[in-house]
């Protein structure tokens, strides 16, 4: 019989949980709102919008890693060719998914950008078991099953693919992906910090282009504009970093039904407020979305509780 350790783990800190929770849900609450933000950022055009977001946040992060002493990780990153390399594809991903998300607002597609983020998770599981083979259990097969069946129905509905919807959804799995990958080598700061570095070329040209074109609206139309375009980076950033200190102190199951915050709150901010119309046959087509993502849930709290159980039996076996 295996002796009594000296120093038993502790119990998970509730506190620290309940710390990571707030966090949590103020991250979900910001994204959630996002449209209503891009809304009154007009008449500047969504690329001006996601170019000053680039921008400002890249110059926020670079002052929270210089108060942490660590802003040399920056240079740091161009004398590693794989890292550098594993930046600009990370960069690149959430350029597509920024600049989707942007012009889909802008233009009066909220709606169809909150059903990209109900189906990611869909996609995540997916992704899962075509590159990382990883197995699925009945429940995410029929979770799988009904998204796929949810997509079709509504592609069918739309009268076209819904573009929008699949390429949030299709490159924000892969920068996921690709995350997991990278794994603990970089903090959430150091790792956004990366992208929005080599992001940023491209986004100084097209303000320089904008500005040469005369579609620019920085500083055209008063100080509270000029005020909201800086804003962006930090409802960019801010988010992030409270994501980021939410996941280190909640189990990932929290995590998980916690994101359904984002989508809920995009979708009513779309019908609600901005006056999209969604038909009742669209609405169906999202029902069945939510009985997928339902499904997905309730397995991943089963699984969650049955793990928690045979880690505590085989504590207490080994004592």
């Amino acid at each position: 019989m295996a002796s009594r350790p000296s120093d038993p783990p502790s119990a998970p800190d509730e506190a620290e949980v309940r710390r990571g929770t707030g966090y949590g849900v103020l991250a979900y609450l910001v994204w959630g709102a996002l449209p209503l933000y891009f809304a009154v950022l007009k008449p500047a055009t969504a690329w001006e919008v996601l170019a000053h977001r680039v921008v400002w946040s890249l110059l926020l992060c670079v002052l929270v890693l210089a108060l942490a002493r660590q802003a040399r990780w920056v240079l740091d990153m161009f004398r590693d060719r794989r890292l550098l390399l594993t930046m600009t594809a990370a960069g690149a991903l959430i350029a597509t998914n920024w600049t989707v998300y942007t012009v889909a607002v802008m233009s009066g597609h909220v709606t169809e950008a909150a059903l990209g983020y109900f189906l990611n998770p869909l996609v995540t599981v997916a992704i899962g078991v075509l590159v990382l083979r990883e197995r699925l259990r009945p429940a995410q097969w029929v979770a799988v099953g009904t998204g796929l069946v949810a997509g079709v129905y509504l592609t069918v509905d739309y009268g076209t693919v819904p573009w929008i919807s699949l390429t949030l959804a299709l490159s924000f799995g892969t920068y996921g992906l690709l995350k997991k990958r990278i794994g603990s080598s970089l903090s959430a700061l150091q790792s956004f910090t990366g992208e929005t570095v080599v992001m940023t070329p491209l986004a100084i040209a097209l303000l320089v282009w904008l500005g040469v074109t005369g579609q620019a609206t920085f500083v055209g139309l008063g100080p509270g504009h000029t005020t909201l375009l800086v804003g962006t980076g930090i409802i960019t950033a801010v988010p992030l970093l409270l994501f980021a200190a939410a996941a280190t102190r909640v189990p990932l199951v929290t995590i998980g039904l916690l994101q359904f915050i984002a989508p809920v709150l995009q979708l009513l901010c779309g019908v609600l407020v901005l006056g999209e119309v969604m038909p009742p046959s669209r609405w169906l087509g999202f029902a069945l979305v939510w009985v997928a993502l339902t499904v997905l849930s309730v397995d991943s709290v089963l699984s969650a509780g049955r793990s928690r159980r045979l880690a505590r039996a085989a504590e207490g076996a080994a004592i």
